[in-house]
C-alpha cells in the first residue's frame, strides 16, 4: 500500500464516532426536495463542518431550490481539473417526517429519512475531502458538491452539475453501494413527462354529443403509451398519476397525466421519445388538443472506457483494505448520469452500505463508514496519480 494512503487509511479510522453524530445532525433536518429551507439547513450544517475543519467553502444561490454546496482544497484556478466527490442533500420524504422517525440507532445500523440517501454518502465525502486537507496527500484538485433536487430530477442543479462535469478530471458519486457492497457502473435514464388533455364539457344526459372527453383521449393514449414498453430491451413507460374531469354527468373537458419513462442508452431514449411525441399528436378522440412537457430527465450511464478505467481504480483500492468489488447495473437514476454524458469519467454507488431508499425501513450499515470512506479516499488519491 502507498505510504499516502495509509496516511489517508489513518486519519479516517478515528472518525467513526464524529461521522456518526455528523450524520445523526444532518438526517435530523427535513430536506424534502421542495423544502428549500430544510435542504439549505443540512447545507449549513456541512458549511460549518467544512470550517471546523479550515476548509474553503463557496455557495451557488438558486431561486427554486436548495443551494449547491461546494468545499475545496488544492490549487484551485481555470486550469486545474478537480477530481470531484458528488452528493445530494435533498430527500424525498415530506417535511415533518424527521419528528415522526428521527435518526435512530439498532444492533449498529442507522435508521431515518436519507440515511442512506444519501445523507451518509455526504458524511463520507466530507470526511474524505476532510482527510486529505489534515494529512496534506493533496492532489491537484479535490472538490465536494453538495446538490439539492436530485429526487425531483435535479432541474435547478442539472445544468451546474452538468457545467462542473466537464471541467472535472474524474466523479465520484456517493449513492449507497449496493447490499453486496459493489458499486454502480450503469444506470437507466429517466423522463418524467406531463401530458395536458383539453376536451369540451357538455352535459352528460341532456348535451352528451356536443361533449368532447379529455378522459376518452387520455383512455386511447394511455393504452398506446403502455404499449411502448421493451421490459427485455430495458425501457419502460409508466402512466403513474391521472386526473381529469369534473363531474359525473359532465363529459371531461380537461384530463392530465404524469408519465415515467426509463431507457438504458440515449439511443433509447430518443426512439422512444419520438414515438411518445407521435402519440400525442395523434387524435383518439377528434377535437381534444394534447399537450406534452418535460418536467425532468437523467442521462443514463451507460459504461465506457473511462468508467472501466475507474473501476478497476477503485478496485485497487479495495484490495488494500482486504476487500473485493465489482461493478453492478442499476434501474434507477442518478446525478452521476449528467457527468458520465458530459465526458468526465465517472463512477457512482461510493457510499456507504445501505438500502430501502424511499421507504421508512431505510437503513445504513454504521461499520460500512469507515471502510468505504477509506476505500473512497484511496482511489481519489489513485486517480489522482493517473491522467
Amino acid at each position: 500500500m502507498h505510504e499516502e494512503i495509509s496516511r489517508l487509511h489513518q486519519w479516517l479510522s478515528g472518525q467513526e464516532d464524529a461521522m456518526v453524530d455528523l450524520l445523526r445532525d444532518v438526517v435530523n433536518i427535513d430536506s424534502n426536495s421542495h423544502d428549500k429551507q430544510g435542504v439549505d439547513a443540512v447545507g449549513t450544517r456541512f458549511r460549518d463542518f467544512f470550517q471546523e475543519h479550515g476548509i474553503a467553502t463557496r455557495t451557488l444561490p438558486l431561486p427554486a431550490a436548495g443551494d449547491v454546496l461546494i468545499a475545496e482544497i488544492g490549487p484551485v484556478s481555470a486550469t486545474d481539473r478537480p477530481i470531484m466527490m458528488l452528493g445530494h442533500r435533498d430527500t424525498v420524504f415530506p417535511t415533518g417526517e424527521v419528528a415522526q422517525r428521527p435518526f435512530s440507532i439498532v444492533d449498529g445500523v442507522a435508521y431515518g429519512p436519507g440515511v442512506c440517501d444519501m445523507k451518509g454518502g455526504l458524511v463520507q465525502n466530507a470526511f474524505v475531502l476532510a482527510a486529505f486537507h489534515h494529512t496534506q496527500v493533496n492532489p491537484p484538485s479535490l472538490m465536494v458538491m453538495m446538490t439539492s433536487d436530485e429526487e425531483i430530477g435535479s432541474p435547478s442543479c442539472r445544468e451546474i452539475i452538468i457545467e462542473y462535469g466537464r471541467k472535472a478530471r474524474a466523479v465520484f458519486n456517493s449513492e449507497p453501494a449496493r447490499p453486496t457492497g459493489n458499486v454502480v457502473t450503469g444506470r437507466r435514464g429517466g423522463m418524467i413527462l406531463e401530458l395536458v388533455i383539453e376536451g369540451r364539457s357538455a352535459h352528460s344526459g341532456g348535451n352528451f354529443t356536443e361533449g368532447i372527453s379529455a378522459i376518452g383521449e387520455l383512455a386511447g393514449k394511455i393504452t398506446a403509451l403502455h404499449a411502448l414498453s421493451d421490459v427485455e430491451a430495458g425501457y419502460t413507460v409508466n402512466v403513474g398519476v391521472v386526473e381529469g374531469g369534473q363531474s359525473h354527468n359532465t363529459v371531461a373537458p380537461s384530463a392530465r397525466a404524469l408519465i415515467d419513462c426509463r431507457f438504458v442508452t440515449v439511443a433509447q431514449r430518443d426512439a422512444l421519445k419520438a414515438d411518445i411525441d407521435e402519440i400525442v399528436r395523434r387524435s383518439f378522440v377528434p377535437g381534444t388538443r394534447s399537450r406534452l412537457e418535460i418536467l425532468a430527465r437523467f442521462d443514463p450511464m451507460e459504461p465506457n472506457e473511462g468508467t472501466r478505467e475507474m473501476l478497476e481504480i477503485y478496485r485497487q483500492s479495495a484490495a488494500d483494505l482486504g476487500m473485493s468489488v465489482e461493478g453492478e447495473f442499476s434501474g434507477g437514476c442518478a446525478d452521476s448520469g449528467f457527468t458520465h454524458n458530459a465526458g468526465c469519467p465517472s463512477l457512482c454507488g461510493t457510499g456507504p452500505m445501505g438500502w430501502k431508499a424511499h421507504t421508512a425501513e431505510e437503513y445504513l450499515r454504521l461499520d460500512s463508514l469507515v471502510p468505504r470512506a477509506q476505500l473512497l479516499a484511496g482511489a481519489v488519491w489513485r486517480r489522482a496519480q493517473s491522467n
